[in-house]
């Protein structure tokens, strides 16, 4: 069959591709990026000569352009990871997140509808959920919890959810919906938390930490994930929405100090700067329910996925090098460079 992948040149869209093609080398993917600041194309050289490939330069949000592609790929299966996804970028400027990640989601599930996909995935995050006390470790997100987001870019993602659901409801839309704790591994663009530190501590540049470094995520290895979603968009129950979370929580700080140590590196390089606005304490996902339908589990835990994620930075220095030399400096330095 073939599976329409969208945001298949950023991080965990590629790491879904390369999955795929291993995994299930009898489908065809075709994927589409816009190739926006953290879409990069030469992430996806492994699989642009494989003939069961193919990469399509375009905007989910331009609907002529995704109707043409349906038109002419029919495909069976369609998985949206393209999102504005940074929440620093959405308070700065919040309209793009609700064009991309709203908008740009309504034309793929009207496309989707046109032509008769027997599944449309929506990848979602566990931010939708807002925060929990760092006082109740025994509070987890279910798939109930209500959705309380903290900033524009949880809420266009909540916006997302939501109207996925409706086009369920109202049109019969054969979705699924995920939501996942947060994600590291290969090929993640340097502005999130673990490959900037990477980054910035093998320059024994400053490591930049919000506020004290309390704020504790559950963290998730990208290939766990990929994994989850395979299972859910060929065994799932249409109309769901399942939390895959990691059951690795670890505090901002303890990761960074990590990263020092396993690098090398003196903790002096630490600095902590002025706090994100809004910027919310705790994720903790219970993934009870994929794992009592679908039978998935993490697999990875954090000390290996954090010696694995190491290594890779090491061993393809050019390909962030490239992106941390390039436009994304002038963002870095208006973000951190005044705190």
């Amino acid at each position: 069959m073939t599976i329409l992948v969208t945001g298949g040149a950023g991080f965990i869209g590629s790491n879904f591709i390369f999955y795929e093609r291993e995994k299930h080398p009898e489908d065809r993917i075709v994927c589409v990026d816009k190739l926006t600041y953290a879409g990069n194309l030469s992430t996806l050289a492994p699989v642009m000569d494989d003939p069961m490939f193919r990469f399509v330069k375009a905007d989910i949000c331009d609907r002529k352009a995704i109707f043409a592609l349906f038109e002419e790929e029919r495909p069976d299966i369609v998985v949206n990871f393209a999102a504005e996804s940074h929440v620093d970028r959405s308070i700065e400027d919040p309209g793009v997140f609700l064009e991309t990640n709203i908008m740009g989601t309504a034309v793929m599930m009207d496309a989707s509808r046109k032509y008769g996909v027997t599944r449309y995935h929506q990848v979602s995050t566990d931010e939708v959920y807002g925060d929990l006390p760092l006082d109740r470790p025994d509070l987890f997100f279910t798939e109930t919890t209500p959705l309380h987001t903290s900033s524009p870019y949880s809420s266009s993602k909540a916006g997302a959810d939501l109207l996925v659901m409706a086009y369920h409801r109202t049109f019969g839309l054969p979705v699924t919906v995920s939501r996942c704790s947060n994600n590291y591994g290969p090929y993640q663009f340097p502005e999130k938390l673990i490959p900037l530190m990477i980054a910035n501590a093998l320059n024994d540049k400053p490591l930049p930490v919000y506020g004290k470094g309390e704020n504790v995520r559950d963290w998730l290895y990208v290939e766990d994930h990929c994994k989850a979603i395979d299972l859910i968009i060929r065994e799932g129950r249409v109309g769901e929405v399942y939390n895959i979370g990691g059951h690795n929580e670890m505090a901002n700080i303890d990761i960074v100090k990590l990263i020092c140590r396993l690098l090398g590196k003196p903790e002096s390089l630490i600095t902590f700067v002025t706090d994100r606005k809004g910027h919310d304490m705790r994720y903790a996902i219970d993934p009870a329910k994929i794992h009592a339908e679908l039978g998935w589990l993490p697999e990875t835990m954090f000390a290996e996925g954090i010696r694995r994620t190491i290594v890779w930075y090491l061993e393809h220095r050019e390909w962030w090098e490239t992106i941390v030399s390039g436009e994304y400096r002038s963002y870095y330095e208006k973000m951190y460079g005044s705190r």
